[in-house]
This record gives structure tokens, C-alpha cells and sequence, in this order.
């Protein structure tokens, strides 16, 4: 049986590599880690924000099975079947480091161990918690950090809010920032684990999520650097007062500060890049691997200012498409799959490399399978004025917003960044019914009465999440 190592990182953007082509953010060891197996080029986080994107991920299940069609705290996670469980079962020792962000904070969701780390989490920070679930007691790393540097010591001790365009290097030494630790702790796991039993291994990194707080050495790849704009498409909104605002999902006004974001961003992504890099020399070193299948995805991408939007949550590539890499032992595929994956896909694709049966619950595919291939993804997430269904394929987008009704259209074969919202361009009429009717087809039946079956429905009531 196979080892198999999940790196999970969070809100980082399928473009944000050198070899998907970017031209500024370096990406060295992810590179080679594409080179030695499968990208997919069309991934997709269907409903991208942190909660509902990791539940997907962690059951196999579309957003109207988890229940989870948005963002919202303190909903009890009770899956029958779930990743980590299922490969317990299968005799495989099962370990998380780092993110989960499940309810409650320390649900195990099938782990034998997790070594927890969930970055900033408001909801858990708040006094009304109980004490053995606020995130500065139940947080591994915060308590170990509080041991290494004092009882004051946070990660907000850089100031920087953790849904913030602020950016600032990281104030400690390197061996302290979370990144480093996640690696630290999954290299001290290959170490003592039981070698009689093959690992799962969730390596489950924070970054690049904000705060944009790489170490110094990374800022300084990037500060001197000319970076390529933002993409701001003809049917983009103008920057409100918002975008005065830090924490703002708007962009920002001032473009010395979007500037410096960009390149906290970029530089949590080489950050992050290295350390995979050690982590995969920890393998080297404990012999494995060579007997280890690898997959490299994020929970949704950042919008990082395309089209005057930062953060996440809308129907956009920028906040959508993910980086996914599988590379390593059994992978026989090589190149670049065009195929439309979605994180679902990745509880089918562990089990079935482990020899483990698939539940019936699992909605996803598993993406090394010979015949893998799927027309479209639904993609959805609940949010007010920006609330948003799409559909995408391997070449084009239908997005309804479903509040004020408003759709958009774009060929992703002619215009990948989504620059002209193509929804009354005449040439692409059949095109756009028949990705209507497609969302009516996934919308049918849904609680919140979006459609009637002929037709979509705006203005109804949202929710985040359905059950």
C-alpha cells in the first residue's frame, strides 16, 4: 500500500505558478512537482470560501449534499463518511497538520491525530466561546508559539487583520511563522511514525491566505519587481468606498497599497513553495518518496484585485480556479489535464489509490482514472448583492447573480482572464440557454425556490447553509 501526502493550501489562485505561466510569482519546487505527474488547468473550488470549499474536500460531496452554499460558523460537521475516516478504516495512519476549520474546532473528522492550526478564527476568539474551544487554548500552534515567545505572543502581533490587502514581513524568526511549523511538525511525524502502516498525511497550510506575512527574504523577491496589473474586464463595477476599507471584498484605491498586497501575496506563495520543497526533502531522507502519491490543491483561489474585487466568494477565475498537481508514486498520467475538476474529486482519487471503497455518498471522480472527464461544475456561494450560481466548463462560463438577476457570459477559450461579459452577444445565444438550463437543472428542487423548473428566479431568500 501506498503512502499518500495531501498539501492543502488555502486561497491560493490556479494561475499563481510558473509553470501554469505566470510571470512574476516563482514557484520552483511546485514546478517540479508538476513536471513529474498531472496538472489540472481547470480545477474548480465550487463554493469558494473556507468552510464550504474543506467540506467538499473532506467528503467528496457537492455543496448540496455537505449542506454548505456559503460561509458560516458554528454548524456542527456530522458526515457518515468522510476522508480521513474512510482511510482509517483502510488501515492507513492518519494524520492532519495544520488548517481544518471544522465544527467543533477539535472534531477529529476521522483524523487518528491532528495538530491543529486554523490561522485567525474570529468565531472561536470570541469571549462567549467556552474556554477549551477558544482558538488561543485549542490551537496547537498558537499554544506552542505562546510557549517558544511568551504568553502575549499572536500572530496578529504584525498588526495586520487576516482578511486584510495590508501586508508586512513576518516579525519573528523564521522557525515561528505557521508556515515553517506546519512543515516542522509533518517532518517530526515522518519521523516517528509506524512504519508497519502506510500514512495519510494532510499537510494543511494557512498561506497564502492573509495576513500577507512571508519572512523578509521573500518579500525581497518581489519588491523590485515589475508585476503584472490586476485584469479589470468592460463590465467591472468602479471602486466604491469600500475599497477604503482594509478588510474590504472590494479592491483597493490606493495603488501603492494594492502594489505592496501583490507582493505579500506572491511572496507567501514562494514562502509556501520552499517549505514544500523541505517537506519533500523530509521524504527524500525517510525513504519515501519514491513510495508516496503527492497532491498539491488549494480550498479556492483570491481575487487579488481583478475586476476591482479582492478575497474570494464570487463566480471569478481569480477566487475559483485552483492550482491542483498529483505527481508521485503510481501517477501515469503526465502533462497538463484540461478536464473540469473540482475539489470533490480528491476523497475518490485517495481512496481509490489506497485500494479503498468509495462510499455512495461520494459525488466526485476520481481524476487518475482512465476515463475521467465531466461536462460542467455547478458553483455557487451565498453573499447578499454578490451572491452567485455559475456553471463552467472546459471552455466557457454562465454566472447568475442572484439577487438582482444580472448574468454574465464568457469564452474561456478567447478570453480566459474574463475581460468582456459576452451575455448579449448573439453568436453565443444557444450557448447561454443551454447553460441556463443547466443551472435550472442543478437548482431544481432546492429549498430556496431559485427556479420552477423553466425558468431562474432572482431575489430570493439566501442561505449559507441548506440543512
Amino acid at each position: 500500500m501506498k503512502n499518500i501526502l495531501l498539501i492543502v493550501c488555502d486561497e491560493m489562485r490556479g494561475d499563481c505558478m510558473g509553470i501554469a505561466g505566470h510571470p512574476d510569482v516563482k514557484t520552483p519546487y511546485l514546478d517540479a512537482l508538476a513536471l513529474g505527474g498531472v496538472r489540472f488547468d481547470n480545477a474548480y473550488s465550487a463554493c469558494p470560501s473556507c468552510i464550504a470549499a474543506r467540506a467538499a474536500l473532506l467528503t467528496g460531496m457537492s455543496q448540496a449534499h455537505t449542506g454548505r452554499v456559503g460561509y458560516q460558523d458554528g454548524i456542527r460537521w456530522d458526515y457518515e463518511h468522510t476522508l480521513a475516516g474512510e482511510m482509517t478504516k483502510a488501515g492507513y495512519q492518519t494524520q492532519c497538520i495544520g488548517k481544518m476549520h471544522v465544527h467543533p474546532l477539535r472534531n477529529s473528522l476521522g483524523f487518528q491525530n491532528i495538530e491543529l492550526h486554523d490561522g485567525y478564527l474570529h468565531y472561536y476568539r470570541n469571549s462567549e466561546r467556552p474556554y477549551y474551544e477558544n482558538q488561543k487554548i485549542a490551537d496547537d500552534y498558537l499554544w506552542w508559539l505562546k510557549k517558544e515567545l511568551g504568553s502575549e505572543a499572536d500572530i496578529t502581533d504584525t498588526g495586520i487583520e487576516c482578511n486584510s490587502w495590508l501586508a508586512r514581513p513576518w516579525m519573528y524568526d523564521e522557525k515561528y511563522h505557521p508556515t515553517n511549523w506546519v512543515t516542522s511538525r509533518c517532518m517530526d511525524f515522518l519521523r516517528r511514525r509506524d512504519r508497519d502502516k502506510p500514512f495519510f498525511l494532510m499537510a494543511s497550510y494557512v498561506r497564502p491566505h492573509a495576513p500577507y506575512d512571508a519572512p523578509q527574504a521573500f518579500f525581497d523577491m518581489y519588491e523590485n519587481k515589475e508585476l503584472r496589473d490586476p485584469v479589470v474586464g468592460d463590465w467591472a463595477k468602479e471602486l466604491g468606498e469600500g475599497s477604503k476599507h482594509y478588510a474590504s471584498s472590494e479592491g483597493c484605491f490606493d495603488p501603492e497599497q494594492r502594489r505592496r498586497a501583490m507582493v505579500g501575496y506572491y511572496a507567501c506563495i514562494s514562502h509556501l513553495d520552499n517549505q514544500i520543497g523541505k517537506l519533500l526533502d523530509g521524504l527524500l531522507f525517510e525513504n519515501d518518496l519514491y513510495n508516496t502519491l503527492i497532491i498539491f490543491v488549494s480550498d479556492h483561489g483570491e481575487l487579488l484585485f481583478d475586476h476591482n474585487t479582492y478575497r474570494k466568494s464570487r463566480a471569478y477565475e481569480g477566487s475559483t480556479n485552483v492550482p491542483l498537481i498529483i505527481s508521485g508514486m503510481g501517477v501515469e498520467k503526465r502533462g497538463v489535464c484540461h478536464s473540469v475538476a473540482e475539489l470533490r474529486d480528491i476523497m475518490p482519487t485517495v481512496l481509490s489509490a489506497a485500494g479503498a471503497e468509495i462510499p455512495d455518498s461520494v459525488d466526485g471522480k476520481d481524476l487518475l482514472s482512465d476515463d475521467f472527464s465531466r461536462e460542467y461544475i455547478h458553483g455557487e456561494h451565498s453573499g447578499g448583492a454578490i451572491g452567485n450560481h455559475y456553471i463552467v466548463t472546459e471552455h466557457d462560463k454562465y454566472i447568475w447573480l442572484m439577487q438582482s438577476g444580472e448574468e454574465q457570459y464568457f469564452d474561456l477559450d478567447k478570453d480566459p482572464t474574463e475581460l468582456h461579459n459576452a451575455i448579449n452577444d448573439a453568436e453565443y445565444f444557444d450557448r447561454i440557454n443551454y447553460l441556463r438550463s443547466c443551472l435550472i437543472k442543478e437548482l431544481d428542487g432546492r429549498p430556496e425556490g431559485f427556479t420552477d423548473g423553466k425558468a431562474l428566479i432572482p431575489g430570493r431568500p439566501q442561505k449559507a447553509y441548506l440543512f
